[in-house]
C-alpha cells in the first residue's frame, strides 16, 4: 500500500511538472505571437523613412538606394522622425503615410510648426525651409507694389535674406500682380487657415535653395511679366513674360512641395527645369488641368541629367489630361500615388529619363485608346527601348498598362530610388488626405 501511495505521488509530481512546462511553453508562444502582432502593427504604422532601420536586410536591399551616402542620409532621417514621434508620445497615427504620421498626430501642431521640416522624405528630404529662422505673419493679402512690397504681405516675407517660417493671420485670397520670386530658406505654411494664391501670377523659385511650400491652394495662375519685380531686399530687376505656372522651379535645389491643392493654371501646375534637383512633390491634390508637371527643360539641355525628383502620395484627380509627370534626362521616383483620371496618358518622357514607378494605383479612362499609362515622346522604339522605365508593384485598373523598357540596370534605378514603396493596395489610405488640409488649433490635423 505504501509503495502504491509513493508511486501515485511520483506520478502526480511528474504530471504537475509536465503541466507546468506545457503552460510555460504556451505562454511563451502567446507572448511570441503578441510580440509578433505588435511588431507587425508597429511596422505598418511607422513611416517609410523610419522603417529603414527596422526592416530586414532583404527589404532594405530591395528598396534602398545603393549609394552609401544616400543610405546614411535616410538613416539620419529615420532617427529624426522617430525622435519627433517619441517626443509627441506616438509611433504613428496609423495612416501609413510617413510624412503625415510624423506631425499630424500632435494636437499642438500650431505650437510646433517647424517640426514639419523634419518630416520630409525622398530626394527633397533635406529641405529645411525657414526652420532655423523666425516666424513671419502675413496679415495683408495685397500686392500693390512688386518692387517695394509692404511689410505684412507675402511678397515682403519671401524676398527677405534671412530664414523665415511664413504663416498667415487669417483666411485670405492673394492675387499677385507679378511672379512671387522667393529667396532661399523660406517656408510658406498655410496650415490653420484657408489661403489661396489665385487669379494672378504665382510662385517662382529661381536660383535658390531650401524652400518648403505647404498647405496652400494655388489655382487660376496667369501669365505676367514685362515689369520690374523685387527678388531680395537689395535687388529688383526686369522680368520678361512668365508662362503662368502654379509653381516654377528654375535652377534650384532642396525643394519640398507638400499638401497643396493645385488646378487651372495657364501653363504647368509644377515645373522644375534648368538643373533643378533634390525635389520632393508629395501629398498634393492635382485637378482640372492639361499639362500637370514638367520635369526637365528641353531634350538638348543636358544639365538636367543630374535631376532627381520624388513624386509620392499625390492624388491626380478629376479633369487632368497629361504630364503626371513629363520627364527629361534625370531620375524620377514615382511612388504610391493615386491616378484616378487622365485623358491622354499619365507618365511621359523624352531624352532618356529613368522612371521608377512603384506601388501606384493607375485607373485608366474608359477611352479604349488611352489605357496606356506611359508615353515616349519619340516615334521610334529603337530609340527608346534602352530607356530604363519600370513598373514594380503597381495596381492597374480598368485596362491600364505600363510599357516598360530598358535592361533594368541596378545602378540606374538606385539613382531613381528615394524611399521604400508600400503596397499599392494601401494607396487609397496613403493619399486620402492629399491636398491642402483643414487644420484647427487644438486638434490633430
Amino acid at each position: 500500500m505504501a509503495v502504491s501511495l509513493r508511486w501515485l505521488s511520483l506520478c502526480s509530481l511528474v504530471f504537475l511538472v509536465a503541466l507546468f512546462v506545457s503552460v510555460k511553453a504556451s505562454t511563451g508562444e502567446d507572448n511570441k505571437a503578441l510580440h509578433s502582432r505588435f511588431v507587425g502593427s508597429e511596422e505598418l504604422q511607422s513611416s517609410k523613412n523610419s522603417s529603414m532601420a527596422e526592416r530586414s536586410n532583404d527589404d532594405v536591399n530591395e528598396h534602398a538606394v545603393d549609394n552609401p551616402e544616400e543610405i546614411a542620409s535616410m538613416v539620419n532621417m529615420e532617427i529624426r522622425n522617430s525622435s519627433v514621434r517619441r517626443n509627441l508620445g506616438y509611433f504613428s497615427c496609423v495612416t501609413g503615410n510617413p510624412i503625415d504620421d510624423c506631425w499630424r498626430c500632435d494636437s499642438r501642431w500650431h505650437l510646433h510648426r517647424k517640426r514639419l521640416a523634419n518630416c520630409a522624405i525622398g530626394f527633397g528630404r533635406n529641405a529645411v525651409g525657414g526652420r532655423d529662422g523666425k516666424y513671419y505673419v502675413v496679415s495683408n493679402p495685397g500686392d500693390d507694389d512688386p518692387v517695394n512690397p509692404r511689410p505684412g504681405t507675402l511678397r515682403h516675407a519671401v524676398i527677405q535674406d534671412r530664414p523665415l517660417w511664413i504663416v498667415f493671420k487669417r483666411d485670405m485670397v492673394i492675387t499677385l500682380k507679378q511672379e512671387l520670386i522667393m529667396n532661399s530658406f523660406k517656408t510658406i505654411d498655410g496650415r490653420g487657415v484657408n489661403v489661396h494664391i489665385a487669379y494672378g501670377a504665382c510662385i517662382t523659385i529661381q536660383f535658390v535653395t531650401n524652400v518648403i511650400i505647404h498647405g496652400v491652394n494655388i489655382h487660376d495662375c496667369k501669365p505676367t511679366g514685362n515689369a520690374m519685380v523685387r527678388s531680395s531686399p537689395s535687388h529688383y530687376g526686369w522680368r520678361t513674360m512668365a508662362d503662368g505656372d502654379g509653381i516654377s522651379i528654375f535652377g534650384s535645389s532642396h525643394i519640398w512641395i507638400d499638401h497643396n491643392s493645385l488646378s487651372r493654371c495657364a501653363d504647368g501646375l509644377v515645373d522644375a527645369i534648368m538643373g533643378s534637383t533634390a525635389i520632393t512633390i508629395s501629398n498634393n491634390y492635382f485637378t482640372h488641368h492639361n499639362e500637370v508637371i514638367l520635369l526637365g527643360h528641353s531634350d538638348s539641355y543636358t544639365r538636367d541629367k543630374q535631376m532627381q525628383v520624388t513624386i509620392a502620395y499625390n492624388h491626380f484627380g478629376e479633369g487632368l489630361i497629361q504630364r503626371m509627370p513629363r520627364c527629361r534626362h534625370g531620375y524620377f521616383h514615382v511612388v504610391n500615388n493615386d491616378y484616378t483620371h487622365w485623358e491622354m496618358y499619365a507618365i511621359g518622357g523624352s531624352a532618356n529619363p529613368t522612371i521608377n514607378s512603384q506601388g501606384n494605383r493607375y485607373l485608366a479612362p474608359n477611352n479604349a485608346f488611352a489605357k496606356e499609362v506611359t508615353k515616349r515622346v519619340e516615334p521610334w522604339a529603337t530609340s527608346w527601348k534602352h530607356w530604363n522605365w519600370r513598373s514594380e508593384g503597381d495596381l492597374m485598373l480598368n485596362g491600364a498598362y505600363f510599357t516598360a523598357s530598358g535592361a533594368g540596370a541596378a545602378a540606374s534605378y538606385a539613382r531613381a530610388s528615394s524611399l521604400g514603396a508600400k503596397s499599392s493596395s494601401l494607396v487609397g489610405v496613403l493619399t486620402s488626405a492629399a491636398g491642402a488640409l483643414t487644420c484647427r488649433r487644438g486638434y490633430q490635423c
